[in-house]
Order: C-alpha cells, then sequence, then structure tokens
C-alpha cells in the first residue's frame, strides 16, 4: 500500500510541475544562423518551435503587416500575434500572459549583445528597446535594455 501511494505521490507531483510549452512558428532564412540560436533560445526557456524556412521573407512580413523600419531577419507567430527579430522570450511570455490588443512585438534591425537573444557576438550588453505594435502601425516601447 505504501509502495502504491508513493508511486501515485511521484506521479501527480512529476505532472504537477511538467510545464506545457508555449507553440509558435518561427519563419526564417534557412542560412541564417542567428535566427536558429533565437529559436534554441525560445526552446530552452518553454516553447515549442516549428522552424519554417524561406528563402523570401518579404511575403511572411507583408503578411502581418510589419512595416520596414520595424524589420529584422525572422518572424515568430504565436497566437494572433507576430514576434519579429530578436525578442527575448521573457517578453513573449509577458505579451501572453496580458494579452494586450496589439499586432506584436518587434526588435528592429540586428543589435548585437550578450542581452539579445540570438546574437550574442560581441562580449558586451546592447542598448535597444522591445516595440509593441499596434494594429493601426504605430509603436510603443514594450521593453528596454541596457
Amino acid at each position: 500500500m505504501k509502495k502504491l501511494l508513493l508511486v501515485i505521490f511521484i506521479s501527480v507531483t512529476s505532472l504537477s510541475c511538467t510545464e506545457k510549452k508555449i507553440k509558435m512558428q518561427a519563419y526564417m532564412s534557412p542560412s541564417c544562423g542567428c535566427c536558429k540560436k533565437w529559436v534554441s533560445h525560445l526552446e530552452k526557456n518553454g516553447f515549442e518551435v516549428e522552424s519554417i524556412f524561406r528563402e523570401n521573407m518579404r511575403m511572411i512580413k507583408s503578411k502581418y503587416n510589419i512595416a520596414q523600419d520595424q524589420i529584422s531577419c525572422h518572424t515568430g507567430v504565436v497566437g494572433s500575434y507576430f514576434i519579429e527579430g530578436h525578442v527575448p522570450a521573457s517578453d513573449i511570455k509577458k505579451l501572453l500572459d496580458e494579452n494586450p490588443d496589439i499586432a506584436g512585438l518587434t526588435v528592429p534591425g540586428m543589435p548585437a549583445g550578450q542581452n539579445v537573444p540570438g546574437m550574442e557576438t560581441v562580449d558586451t550588453n546592447a542598448k535597444y528597446n522591445v516595440l509593441s505594435v499596434r494594429k493601426d502601425g504605430s509603436t510603443s516601447i514594450w521593453n528596454i535594455y541596457n
């Protein structure tokens, strides 16, 4: 009887400790190394990412109405949101928790620094902003990194 209770306790405990993965898609060029590193960052932080390789990224950026001044190398899609560029997993989780009425998040361009997931190519932190993009295309600061 004690063994049975122990087995049940261990089973219930391990089930409750298992975090449900957040599913998303990531559109990227097959030759882009920083995109693959960003996907690895997401996977290490509880995401299940389907990588979709495209030679021409303009179509996916156009589909989500991502303005030229907001683009980066890859585009993620999670729920109804787009995630453009090297947005940290913590910002995506905050987005999903708060569920604001916006189109998505972006880190325009390709800032390099130890605090930019997938772009850890220099030894210092980058100063950059994660922007929220409203459905009308306007932006505001979602998070500031220094």
